[in-house]
């Protein structure tokens, strides 16, 4: 279950194949014309030492492993290889192979099985090599449509007595038995592997932790009628992006809708207790004492300059009123990602005047400003956070473009279904994302 090794060109120098029962460093010490498998050597380390730095900086843990796959293959000269990952219940979870180009024949052979000769490797937990595979005490013979492979050399991949899987490669290119050298090589592939597979790991349960934190410090939307109102929450692919956006809504004791949707300045883990921080201030300012959206964020700004390390945020704050004219939204804006107003006609555009504030926390002297627009019978107002948006490499006013024109095109369907439609646009997000839809009721 692995790829065939790519042909080497016919430029590239081959290295001297010592003869049978000669030392392989005797060879290495020979005469002029085994130089170019020194230089081999110094290019296999090079490749291995590569494999191993790109461990600590990559935590999917399939490409680093099948990058090790291969480096094992190709410095021990091996026609096949594959590592095979155990899951915390002992099973076999995950084959990465090289050797062979047929996908489909990988998958009709599925995982090992946890028998056979390979079996040795999580049991008795030490290398094997086996110069005879159909005469191996243990031989189980091959699946179908499984290489027949002649020769085998195998490590368990463990970290402090935990068995991760194994690592093995059969049959060599120059038909010549895995030796003693072959054998150190994939040994210390395999400490490199069984140490990425435990961080990926970690990485993973640090990540779904720090996720659910995350979610437990957003709220549960109350009821808003007569809006309509949905909300989402995505988090960053990665987990040193992850936190500090938030959503929250609640109705005033005027009878108003107050909405806000918020990212708090940095990311990690420390971001959300910020933002819980933040947004429990600014509902306590606003049902002490309204008035409009900015003297409200005004107030916050005072009140985080009091702390000694007061954290900082973008945001848009606003609330909905209900009127003999329809609803309208009044709402002041510190550095966010204006508001996307989609009418109900599909017509879309950004509330983004020409005051805008700065970020909550900076400096509680600078002015702030409320705005206040109509929303028509019909009209979703969409408030989100920049990871929405935001892109690698792309300008963030494409963002805010692709954003209206899809949105645009939902604007008849479900709520519901617009939130979902516009939170899985995107599978990789580079930020967490935090969105707020709100619906006034058709005509």
């Amino acid at each position: 279950m692995v790829h065939e090794p790519r042909q080497r060109s016919q430029e590239t120098p081959q290295p001297a194949v010592p003869s049978a029962g000669q030392p392989r460093q005797a060879a290495r010490r020979g005469t002029p014309p085994d130089a170019p498998q020194l230089v081999l050597g110094r290019h296999g380390l090079r490749r291995l030492l590569g494999a191993v730095a790109a461990i600590s900086a990559d935590m999917d843990s399939r490409s680093v492993l099948h990058r090790i796959v291969e480096a094992a293959a190709d410095l021990v000269g091996a026609r096949y290889g594959a590592l095979g990952v155990m899951g915390e219940g002992g099973a076999f979870v995950d084959l990465i192979t090289v050797g062979i180009d047929d996908p489909q024949l990988c998958a009709d052979m599925g995982l090992p099985q946890g028998h056979g000769v390979l079996q040795s490797l999580v049991a008795d937990r030490r290398p094997l090599r086996v110069a005879d595979v159909s005469a191996h005490p243990r031989a189980a013979g091959f699946p179908p449509g499984h290489p027949v492979m002649r020769t085998l050399l195998g490590v368990p991949l463990m970290v402090r007595g935990t068995v991760y899987g194994d690592l093995y490669l059969a049959d060599k290119t120059d038909g010549t038995p895995f030796d003693d050298d072959d054998q150190q090589l994939l040994t210390a592939l395999a400490g490199a592997a069984s140490v990425s597979i435990e961080n990926a790991r970690l990485y993973a349960h640090l990540a779904r932790a720090a996720e659910h934190f995350q979610r437990r410090m957003l709220p549960v939307l109350p009821d808003l009628a007569p809006l309509l109102a949905e909300a989402r929450y995505e988090p960053a692919s990665e987990l040193s992006r992850l936190g500090g956006d938030w959503y929250d809504a609640m109705v005033l004791p005027d009878g108003a809708t107050c909405v806000v949707v918020g990212d708090v300045t940095g990311h990690d883990v420390e971001a959300a207790p910020l933002m819980g921080q933040i947004r429990n201030m600014l509902w306590a300012l606003a049902l002490d004492r309204w008035g409009t959206p900015s003297s409200v964020l005004s107030r916050l700004d005072r009140a985080l300059a009091m702390l000694e390390d007061p954290p900082t945020a973008t945001l848009v704050l606003g609330r909905i009123d209900h009127g003999r004219d329809g609803h309208a939204f009044c709402w002041s804006n510190a550095g966010h990602p204006p508001p996307l107003l989609i009418g109900a006609d599909g017509s879309t555009g950004y509330l983004a005047p020409a005051r805008h504030g700065i970020p909550v926390g900076i400096d509680p002297s600078v002015p702030r400003f409320s705005h206040t627009h109509p929303i028509p019978p019909g009209a979703t107002l969409l408030l989100f956070t920049d990871g929405l948006v935001e892109r690698r490499g792309q300008d963030i006013d494409t963002g805010l473009a692709q954003l209206a024109a899809h949105s645009g095109s939902l604007a008849g369907a479900p709520l519901e279904e617009l939130c979902d439609a516009l939170i899985t646009s995107c599978g990789v997000y580079d930020d967490d994302v935090a969105l707020l839809a709100l619906r006034t009721p058709a005509p």
